[in-house]
């Protein structure tokens, strides 16, 4: 009978494993749902692309409400200018929990019966030093979202001030435009000339800057003499 040198192999194998079976190495994870649930979001890496936030249902309604509040108020137009003030209201919320968790250090510090004034006077600095490492990793913290919120605010101007400038310039172009068809006795359509959605002009919008520009050219133009309260009398030219 010949020898099978794959079967006394996969014998020896399967003997060794039978005597000695592998041990697990590391943590097997939660074995109880309310484990799992809490693990669930280990593997969650970074906010890219995701949009959780673990929020109870009054936190996730008071944070929609300011970052609406303080979106409007920064009036962003544009897919760029409304990711800035997002961010920026978001790290605004972020500021506001880092300053509340401060105000809450100090207030776990200053729990309990102080019958001794002094102990009172001195509960803060008892805090202080009790938790000093957690306080300075907070104001860390706060120091990182103020420099985040100052460059979003930066550069959201940057974008606002390069936006107005370019409809600005879109705008004189029109009214220039629009006095040379007027000139000619033409209609002036500024859709024709400016088909992009960020410089709409209508027509009604030329027509009245133009009007305001011939009013205003007109005022400039009137003679620099005051009013004569009494005939026959010529009053001194304005200074």
């Amino acid at each position: 009978m010949s020898f099978n040198v794959e079967e006394a192999t996969a014998k020896a194998i399967a003997k060794h494993y039978a005597e000695f079976p592998t041990a697990a190495h590391g943590p097997t994870g939660p074995r109880t749902e309310a484990g799992k649930q809490r693990t669930r979001l280990n593997a969650y890496k970074h906010g890219l692309t995701g949009q959780i936030h673990l929020f109870t249902a009054e936190e996730h309604a008071a944070f929609e409400n300011h970052c609406q509040s303080v979106v409007q108020a920064l009036a962003p137009v544009g897919i760029l200018e409304q990711q800035l003030a997002q961010s920026i209201a978001e790290d605004r919320w972020r500021l506001n929990r880092a300053r509340a968790i401060e105000t809450s250090i100090f207030a776990l510090g200053q729990i309990g019966e102080f019958e001794d004034p002094a102990d009172q006077a001195l509960a803060q600095a008892k805090t202080w030093l009790g938790d000093a490492r957690n306080i300075q990793l907070l104001s860390l913290y706060q120091q990182r979202i103020e420099r985040s919120i100052q460059r979003n605010m930066a550069e959201l101007r940057t974008l606002r001030a390069e936006r107005t400038a370019a409809r600005q310039q879109a705008l004189e172009e029109a009214l220039l435009l629009a006095q040379l068809a007027k000139s000619k006795g033409e209609t002036y359509n500024p859709a024709a000339d400016f088909p992009s959605p960020e410089f709409v002009f209508s027509s009604a919008e030329i027509e009245q800057l133009l009007a305001r520009q011939q009013r205003l050219e007109d005022a400039r133009n009137l003679p620099k003499t005051r009013i004569n309260p009494q005939p026959g009398r010529q009053m001194p030219a304005a200074a």
